[in-house]
Order: structure tokens, then sequence, then C-alpha cells
């Protein structure tokens, strides 16, 4: 019987300061899950080929029309979002349609946060994520370049 095959493991990334590039995403009429796949993903640096685990190498985020995230199904009604006040009897339940109403930004930032590592990592990583509800952002200064979604 062979032996298990070695894990590859990609190379690791340099220690020194790298530029990070700013990547600007624009959420109107994309599918909530499949956008933040993809800007999960470039915030943790897994569209680099100096990828590593253990370090954040990815660049910033800025998401645009945020408010304008597209939910299927019946997921505007029937998805929960629980927070809790740490007190007893503080769950506080609320529909995705009423989470966008108080917070219009807040839909898309649970959705990447939660494809995160947990974490000092991620909590690092998340910081390089900026979103704005609509079409109006303060970022220009760093010419960000668009981020393309593939529509499946």
């Amino acid at each position: 019987m062979p032996a298990a095959a070695t894990h590859h493991r990609p190379t690791y990334q340099a220690k020194e300061p790298f530029a990070r590039t700013w990547f600007i995403a624009d959420v109107d009429g994309q599918t909530l899950g499949r956008a933040a796949t993809k800007i999960a993903d470039v915030l943790r640096g897994k569209h680099r080929p100096t990828f590593t685990t253990h370090a954040d190498a990815g660049d910033f985020v800025v998401v645009v029309n945020a408010e304008k995230v597209r939910l299927s199904g019946k997921k505007w009604t029937g998805k929960l979002y629980r927070d809790h006040s740490l007190f007893p009897g503080g769950l506080r339940t609320q529909t995705a349609e009423q989470l966008v109403k108080r917070h219009p930004t807040d839909l898309v930032k649970r959705a990447v946060w939660g494809m995160l590592p947990k974490g000092p990592l991620g909590r690092q990583i998340y910081k390089k994520l900026k979103v704005y509800a609509g079409a109006q952002h303060p970022h220009a200064a760093q010419q960000p370049k668009p981020l393309k979604f593939t529509n499946a």
C-alpha cells in the first residue's frame, strides 16, 4: 500500500511590506453570497500567487451599492439575523429586510465576516473592507480598480 501523498504547500510570502491595491466592487444586482465569496477571497489574498494561510496578504475592497444586493428565494423574509446583548432575554432577531432597512451595509458586512478566519488574523483582514450603501465613496484618491464578478 503506497504512503499518503504529501500535501503541497504554496510558497511563503516575503516579510517585507508590499503594495496593497484597492478594488471597488459594485454589488448592484449581484447575489449576496457569490459577491461576498469573491470579496472575501480578495481581502484574504487568495487571488495572489503568494497567498499564505497564516499571513494577511490581501488587498483593500470598497463595496458600493450595498443596499441593492440581491437575495434569492424567500430570504428577504425567511433569513433571520440574531444579535444578543449578553443580558438575560437579550436576544434580538430581525429578518434580512428589516436589517437592510435599519443598516443598509450590514448585510454585506456580515456575509463577508462569516467567510473570513476567526481570530486576530480575521479581524485584521476585516479592517480592509469598506462598505457604502450608495454609489458614492471617499476612496477615489486610492484609484481603485473594478472587481469583476462572474455571473453564473
